[in-house]
């Protein structure tokens, strides 16, 4: 049963290999055809003397390459006009999105030719083999019930040069994905295939690969949780929830309702982790979309401030965090491997606080910018200066959110550093959902974990296993009720706890904080305060 298991593995590491390989497979050729088709006029105007001088006709080894030489021509270009102050021929569409269109239909070679056979090899053999991988753990293991598995002993989990490799893969993925999709858009054209079974005449973009992947990673992954934590039932069913959450909400939906001329939105997401809720250019798509797009916005404005809290009220953040989220859902699926990673250090406790609701402020001033432009857009269209609020730009701001929150916390470092920082990085220090959420939760919910602190040996797997990083067995030894706004109620502490002493309720508001400090000695016995 071993040698299957490292049969998977190389199955698995064979397809990261050939998916890793594929930005230097092919050679890129631009023609004057692929120029004229996928540049606008505009851009046509300020390129097209240049580009046929430089690139039109010219081979290049990569995207890489021809990327760089497109872009220093762009810039240099725009630079121009902008010294000229000719701000009517300046070209705002970002640079990385007009080359990877170019690259896209410039490539020529296996990425182009054989897309099925390489979405096999990446896609299929990863899949296979990761199956294999997790099911003859299945039988390795024995019977059900979480063991002493030497996760501080594995370099894949314990910050070794495996978990370091895996980090470094995935931040440069996610870097790239962001701030230079033509550099991988042999990988996105791998998946045209499974784009085109919905929308026959399109090409996969960025995030339709991207949404790919991480469906993938959370089916496959949530396998690996239901066996690992196959003695515990609400496990199971809550694993099960998330993943059928992403893959019929924030992957199938958002690819099927365009098929019908509708917008492609994931009704699941609530600001403000959808941050671009209400830019101007989301709000006109939705108003244009008829009924469905109005009904959408109403949706979401309902589901921000109504849905959200009440729910939290009633059963906290887990109704969220552990059962509906994508990023909860990665976290608990991808990252479960690395959740003993969080600090439960005091310090880390502080910095959280500080850091998690400095984000929440920062997205409801980003989000007051955001809409005093939109309302401008719409009721005031010929204003000058319509984005400016108290001499500050809102697409500075809003663009400053998006660069930083958006992308380089969410993204680079929230799923980047699961192998070193822990799976819940972002959830815990940066999330501004989990932060408006986690102040109902802590002031007002019904939601708490009850403990029985006689019943305690102080074996510290609860703490061990919190992803958010909450020292648990203090609080267990003492039999005080955990009641924290960080807490997502994913229920590790009490799938791990060899004794039953850690147990998820929602109860009434009324002792809900139960013991504030003594510590409960046996069942029945006294309490000795501090």
């Amino acid at each position: 049963m071993q040698k299957v298991k490292y049969f998977g593995m190389g199955l698995f590491l064979l397809a990261l290999l050939i998916f890793t390989s594929l930005p230097f497979l092919g050679t890129v050729q631009l023609t004057e055809k692929v120029m004229i088709e996928q540049l606008n006029e505009q851009e046509l105007g300020n390129l097209q003397t240049r580009l046929n001088e430089s690139l039109v006709g010219k081979e290049f080894s990569n995207s890489i390459s021809f990327s760089n030489a497109f872009e220093d021509i762009f810039n240099e270009i725009n630079e121009e006009l902008k010294a000229k102050e000719d701000w009517d021929n300046v070209m705002w569409t970002p640079v990385k999105d007009i080359s990877l269109k170019l690259v896209r239909s410039s490539t020529i070679g296996p990425p182009v030719d054989n897309k099925w056979l390489l979405l096999f090899l990446t896609f299929g053999l990863g899949i296979i083999g990761s199956l294999i991988y997790i099911l003859s753990d299945l039988k390795l293991k024995g019977p059900p019930g979480i063991k002493n598995d030497g996760i501080y002993h594995d370099s894949a989990t314990n910050r070794g040069w495996i978990g370091i490799l895996t980090g470094v893969w995935l931040v440069t993925f996610y870097i790239l994905l962001y701030f230079n999709p033509s550099t991988i858009a042999n990988m996105i054209a791998i998946a045209d295939p499974l784009k085109q079974l919905f929308i026959p005449t399109e090409q996969a973009s960025k995030w339709f690969l991207y949404g790919l992947l991480y469906t993938t990673s959370m089916t496959v992954m949530g396998i690996r949780m239901i066996i690992k934590y196959r003695h515990n039932r609400y496990q199971i069913v809550r694993t099960i929830t998330v993943v059928l959450f992403q893959i019929i909400f924030a992957f199938l939906l958002v690819e099927i309702l365009p098929m019908f001329d509708l917008p492609g939105k994931d009704l699941k997401n609530a600001w403000p982790l959808d941050y671009y809720f209400l830019f101007e250019w989301n709000v006109q798509n939705l108003f244009d979309s008829g009924n469905f797009g109005k009904f959408i916005f109403v949706w979401g404005i309902v589901l921000s401030i109504i849905i959200v809290p009440t729910m939290v009220y009633f059963f906290g953040k887990r109704w969220y965090c552990s059962w509906v989220c994508g990023c909860g859902g990665l976290a608990e699926t991808l990252g479960d491997p690395y959740r003993h990673l969080s600090n439960k250090k005091m310090w880390t406790w502080k910095m959280e606080r500080w850091m998690i609701h400095g984000v929440l402020v920062f997205a409801i001033i980003m989000t007051i910018f955001t809409g005093y432009l939109t309302y401008n857009v719409f009721n005031n269209p010929e204003m000058d200066g319509k984005e400016m609020l108290f001499g500050i730009s809102a697409y500075d701001v809003r663009s400053w959110y998006g660069f930083l929150i958006g992308s380089i916390f969410a993204g680079v470092i929230g799923t980047g550093f699961y192998p070193i920082l822990g799976s819940r990085s972002w959830c815990r220090f940066g999330c501004p959902l989990a932060a408006y959420m986690g102040i109902v939760q802590r002031f007002k919910s019904r939601f708490r974990i009850t403990t029985n602190g006689g019943q305690c040996i102080s074996c510290g797997n609860c703490s061990t296993y919190c992803e958010q990083g909450i020292d648990v067995r203090a609080y267990a030894q003492k039999g005080q009720n955990i009641v924290r706004s960080s807490c997502v109620g994913c229920g590790v502490c009490s799938a791990v706890c060899p004794r039953g002493v850690l147990k998820l309720e929602n109860g009434p508001e009324e002792g809900r904080f139960g013991n504030e400090g003594p510590i409960v000695l046996g069942n029945n016995g006294f309490k000795l305060n501090q």
